[in-house]
């Protein structure tokens, strides 16, 4: 296995301290001679803007390792009054997927299968890229490749009408309440949903404490009226941030062993988007 860490603020030219951990497999089936490539998966912890939780980075990361993905997770700028505002943490996840495209034959990618989940706030920037991907490189002033293949939205942030609050504050610190309206009408990320918005996968649990699982709902209808392919999963039981499931990354609680089939779920939906055989 090989791991080493990308600085994507200075690879970019970006304000912010984003960073891209690259932890990739390297078995004999890795080879130049095989010519086999696998697909990438980008993880984008939560935290509600205000942190990057490490229950949802390395452990997300290695439980898709062994299902075949060369993983890599991205370490964003928050937000809110210690940190940077919308679109810093927009241009960082674009970095991240157009540097997996970009250093594809290098870290042993298919560059046509880059594939991103996002946990809670986290969800919320991923589906936020998924929406604004062809504006990306306008914001950035550099062209950017940084559409994902499909995503993944583990109970995600989607509207602030029914979401949590402490994520859009963070995001959208310093706005003024005009400039925050306007921009609401993208970050509701349900009413920015199109027909061209990559496929996803979506779980969240009916109970989960933090995020109403509302969320989850109107992303998955949104990509219903738009004619997009989406997988919905609402468990009955559990709490928010419980990222693979494992009782190892979150302690006790009867309902892990429902909830843990979201991986294998994930990686299955994926699949439909994938050549090679994982």
């Amino acid at each position: 296995m090989k791991n080493y860490t990308v600085d994507l603020a200075k690879e970019y030219g970006l304000q912010g301290k984003a960073t891209l951990d690259c932890i990739l497999s390297e078995t004999p089936w890795d080879s130049a001679e095989i010519q086999w490539k696998r697909p990438a998966l980008v993880v984008v912890p939560g935290g509600g803007y205000g942190m990057v939780s490490r229950r949802e980075a390395d452990p997300v990361a290695f439980a898709f390792l062994p299902k075949g993905f060369q993983t890599f997770v991205l370490n964003y700028t928050i937000g809110g009054e210690n940190g940077m505002s919308y679109p810093q943490q927009l241009m960082e996840a674009a970095a991240a997927v157009d540097y997996v495209k970009k250093h594809a034959s290098e870290c042993n990618v298919n560059p046509d299968e880059v594939f991103i989940v996002g946990f809670s706030a986290g969800g919320h920037l991923v589906g936020n890229l998924c929406v604004e991907y062809a504006s990306v490189s306008q914001k950035m002033g550099k062209e950017l490749d940084c559409k994902p293949t499909a995503a993944a939205l583990a109970y995600p942030v989607i509207s602030q009408i029914h979401g949590h609050q402490g994520s859009y504050n963070n995001l959208l610190y310093g706005y003024t309440d005009e400039a925050k309206a306007e921009l609401l009408k993208t970050l509701n990320l349900d009413q920015a949903v199109t027909e061209n918005t990559p496929p996803a996968f979506i779980w969240t649990t009916a109970t989960d404490n933090a995020v109403p699982a509302d969320n989850a709902l109107r992303y998955a209808m949104a990509l219903d009226r738009n004619g997009v392919s989406y997988e919905l999963h609402v468990y009955p039981d559990g709490w928010h941030g419980t990222s693979t499931g494992m009782a190892e990354v979150n302690g006790e609680g009867d309902f892990f062993h429902r909830i843990q089939p979201w991986v294998d779920n994930c990686v299955e939906f994926f699949k439909r988007y994938v050549s090679e055989r994982i």
